[in-house]
């Protein structure tokens, strides 16, 4: 059973993996929140993990859900000459929409995903700092096109600019379809035929003009029974 990521083992993953990819260079990951995306000090480097999956838990209703959409940002910078170099990350958070509290939460990830996603660090960071091709980035299932609709008025990503979700073609053909149906004119009231939107054969103007003829044929019977 695979459990939840915590930052330490964040690091015990990265640092492994860099052992094995840098042995000769000494890296160092720190844990930023207040990192920004395109804002980046003179020699640094970025890459954003735009299809990340964890769990989030509200600290307020307690209320979890999973989420496909995760985003998370790495700034990455090396020093040449000290052979060291430095990695801050940020994961960025969500509002819980069942409570509405202003509380962002944090993620919960897997061990199995941050394997693949540290992975992907790597290959970006020695594209860039080392200017290495031939790395290949690994596939995610969330990076898949998904069919739910993303919530962007509670991710904080998407509140700061980010864009990382489009909606899959069958979502897109969905919603046309529900569009179309909920425009389309009624069959009784066909609007190239009656411009005015009047139907005179509708069951409410048959049981009126019934009314009016019973009316008429009382009142002349009244008139001669009268005569």
């Amino acid at each position: 059973m695979c459990k939840s990521v915590t930052t330490d083992e964040w690091k015990k993953v990265f640092y492994e993996k860099m052992e094995e990819a840098k042995p000769a260079d000494s890296w160092d990951l720190i844990i930023d929140p207040n990192l920004k995306h395109n804002v980046l000090s003179p020699g640094w480097k970025q890459y954003v993990e735009l299809h990340a999956s964890g769990r989030f838990h509200c600290s307020w209703c307690w209320h979890t859900w999973q989420s496909p959409h995760l985003v998370i940002l790495f700034h990455m910078f090396l020093d040449r000459a000290q052979r060291a170099g430095s990695v801050r990350m940020r994961v960025f958070k969500q509002l819980c929409y069942e409570c509405g509290s202003a509380r962002l939460d944090e993620s919960s990830m897997l061990e199995e995903n941050i394997e693949g996603l540290v992975d992907n660090l790597i290959t970006s960071l020695r594209e860039q700092c080392y200017g290495e091709r031939g790395g290949q980035y690994r596939i995610h299932v969330a990076s898949r096109q998904d069919n739910r609709r993303h919530r962007g008025e509670f991710c904080e990503a998407c509140q700061e600019g980010i864009v990382h979700w489009k909606p899959s073609e069958k979502l897109l053909e969905e919603e046309a379809t529900t569009y179309t149906f909920s425009r389309a004119p009624s069959p009784t009231k066909p609007q190239d035929e009656t411009g005015s939107g009047w139907n005179f054969c509708s069951i409410p103007w048959c049981l009126f003009w019934a009314t009016v003829l019973l009316l008429i044929i009382y009142l002349q019977l009244s008139f001669r029974s009268s005569v």
